[in-house]
């Protein structure tokens, strides 16, 4: 290792660091590097604290477009960065890479930002996506460093002219290997389905729904588990009537989700567009589960169809349905087989520590 750097990360929440970055910030500090890390006020930041890490507490609205708050997370990076003095900025999520990327520019300071998928702002092309577009290409446009996590992603900033020559492409966050360790699928005269992620249309939960009811209908040897928080209203009276009709489980936000993994056979992910890779399809698929995913940017490079998993029309019930039916068809044999193929996928293409090493050779050069 050369000598030691300053890295600074800048997030919009302690579980965006936790659950995909901390391998990363867990070597970076035992190279020797000053590690310090610009988030929300959470008393779990205590974890990284106690790591070593230096904890900047830094307000922001992760969601909207406030120009007066915006503005103050501008000020707040600049200050930030003067005072740090960083070699190198690592960003995440759409707020962090973009004022992040406003700040670290005007300041001639080198930053890489991490686009973990093009969220619901890019989802659609209307008023607010234009927006989005013209902030994106008004910062990490001159950044020192774009990473995108799938082709798509990619060939949508090239042709917004959202980045020049300065984008990479790493393959998502990756998937610790060790954590979610290959798992034999249980073996209990029951197949059961999940779901992990938010609760919201744009993930596709009304197709998930949709799918639970006609295939528990006619297979009630299924059940179909959902672990996630609410994120829309209008689904917290929809999930217990579904619940109460005995057509689902809706488990809330899971810490240990790979226990909640291994107790199933399949993850489902509906999603309508705007992922990276997904990390649920990515870390069921390590444990050696089936996934069943959407034909949209991101999730479609997780899962090879007919081999790992199996891909369906984004937004089609009927094809979801259709597919989750084509699973339970299925011999016991030929759905073990299927989750130990999504296994070695995950091990080949989507080892963490890919991505690690990329993070680590921009330490390198800074």
């Amino acid at each position: 290792m050369s000598e030691s750097k300053t890295v600074l990360f800048l997030s919009n929440h302690f579980i965006t660091l936790y659950a995909f970055r901390r391998e990363l910030i867990e070597r970076l500090v035992k190279l020797g590097h000053r590690v310090v890390l610009s988030l929300p006020a959470d008393e779990q930041n205590a974890y990284f604290r106690d790591l070593g890490c230096e904890i900047i507490e830094t307000p922001m609205s992760r969601r909207g477009l406030n120009p007066v708050e915006d503005l103050q997370l501008l000020r707040r990076y600049r200050r930030i960065m003067r005072e740090v003095k960083p070699d190198i900025i690592f960003s995440y999520t759409s707020k962090p890479d973009i004022y992040g990327s406003m700040a670290s520019t005007s300041l001639g300071l080198r930053q890489v930002c991490n686009i973990t998928g093009r969220g619901n702002s890019l989802a659609y092309d209307n008023a607010l996506a234009m927006v989005v577009r013209s902030l994106y290409r008004a910062s990490v446009r001159n950044c020192y460093k774009v990473f995108l996590q799938n082709a798509d992603d990619r060939d949508y900033f090239l042709r917004y002219h959202i980045v020049k020559d300065n984008w990479a492409l790493i393959p998502g966050s990756g998937v610790n290997l060790e954590q979610h360790a290959l798992c034999p699928m249980p073996d209990d005269g029951e197949i059961r389905f999940l779901y992990v992620g938010r609760i919201m249309s744009v993930k596709g939960i009304d197709q998930l729904l949709d799918c639970a009811v006609a295939v528990r209908r006619r297979h009630p040897n299924t059940r179909f588990l959902l672990a996630g928080f609410v994120e829309q209203e209008q689904y917290k009276a929809k999930l217990k009537e579904y619940e109460a009709q005995g057509y689902i489980e809706h488990l809330g936000f899971q810490k240990d989700i790979d226990a909640v993994i291994r107790r199933c056979h399949c993850t489902i992910l509906p999603s309508h567009g705007g992922e990276g890779v997904p990390n649920a399809v990515l870390e069921s698929a390590a444990v050696g589960r089936a996934c069943i995913v959407s034909n949209v940017p991101g999730s479609r490079d997780a899962v090879e169809d007919g081999v790992t998993g199996y891909i369906f029309e984004a937004r089609s019930s009927a094809d979801l349905i259709d597919k989750a039916e084509r699973f339970l068809a299925l011999t016991k044999e030929q759905r073990e087989q299927m989750g130990l193929a999504g296994h070695d996928k995950a091990a080949r293409e989507f080892d963490r520590e890919i991505v690690i090493k990329a993070y680590l050779d921009e330490v390198e050069k800074a």
